[in-house]
């Protein structure tokens, strides 16, 4: 790797409330499928979530914050989120 790559940052685990920004389409029922899809993997601090629509309304975009343990633990939450057709996006 040369000085002009860039690498991701290590994370240190166990990290809490980490956060995890989900955009989505706009939907009834949306934010509790997304909160039940990862409190399976994590601990959620649910007094910190936020919901938030774009301008249009045609997206929404919601905020937690979880108890992070492992990377494995961030790419099952990614990949099961992706995987339910209606989320573009976990950051």
């Amino acid at each position: 790797m040369t000085d002009k790559e860039v690498q991701a940052p290590k994370i240190e685990f166990p990290q809490t409330d980490y956060p995890i920004k989900v955009i989505c389409d706009t939907g009834v029922g949306h934010e509790a499928k997304v909160i039940s899809i990862v409190s399976k993997h994590a601990e959620i601090n649910l007094e910190l979530t936020v919901e938030r629509q774009s301008s249009t309304g045609k997206y929404t975009t919601t905020q937690l914050y979880i108890l992070a343990t492992d990377q494995d633990q961030l790419y099952n939450i990614n990949s099961e989120l992706r995987a339910t057709g209606f989320v573009h996006m976990v950051l």
